[in-house]
């Protein structure tokens, strides 16, 4: 993994590593942004993009943790459980051993897929139906690292041992498989850059 976030260039994109915010900083930065789009706190409750970030924060924590090995285990088993009802429930894969900077939002019910070495970094917003997997062969296989206030939008696909970078705007339906560089706007399949107006205004 450590190896994965050299290649990206953005270790402070793992909300452990460098960023130094507690598991509840960043639960409630998860909430402030889904207050922000006009969220009551009732309403939140019962958002299933808050259910999925609250339960991957807390498996994340205990999967990093310095506790015994034993004991680390031990609650892994439930949050494993917790995560699997997740997933049923809302169709939201959010792997613990994956990295997520805080302010992370998943818009609308529906399928989302991260595997389990995916990285974001800060103030990311994915729609339904969005893939981040692992694709390549050899030295080439890998798992993308997500920049800095990226939107992804609904059904796009993004594998390979790639890196997009901060302010990117992915359009629906996109596959992605080739490096994107900072405030692009890519779109088809394979995706093309189309213009550098960046993801201002849809975040």
């Amino acid at each position: 993994m450590l190896k994965q976030l050299a290649f990206c260039g953005i270790i402070a994109a793992s909300p452990y590593l460098q960023i130094g915010m507690g598991t509840l900083a960043l639960i409630k930065s998860d909430y402030n942004k889904i207050h922000k789009y006009g969220e009551s706190f009732l309403s939140i409750l019962f958002n299933q993009s808050f259910w999925a970030t609250f339960q991957y924060r807390i498996a994340h924590r205990i999967y990093y943790s310095r506790l015994p090995k034993w004991l680390r285990k031990f609650l892994f088993v439930f949050t494993m459980l917790w995560q699997k009802l997740v997933e049923i429930t809302t169709g939201i894969t959010l792997p613990a051993s994956a990295h997520i900077g805080h302010s992370f939002y998943i818009a609308h019910f529906g399928s989302v897929i991260l595997n389990q070495y995916a990285v974001f970094g800060n103030n990311c917003n994915i729609s339904q139906g969005v893939t981040i997997g692992v694709s390549g062969r050899g030295a080439n296989r890998g798992v993308p690292v997500i920049g800095n206030n990226v939107y992804i939008g609904a059904h796009a696909v993004i594998v390979g041992k790639i890196k997009v970078g901060d302010n990117v705007l992915i359009a629906a339906n996109s596959l992605v498989t080739k490096n994107v560089p900072d405030n692009a706007v890519v779109i088809g399949v394979p995706a093309e850059i189309v213009s550098y107006n960046g993801s201002e205004g849809y975040l």
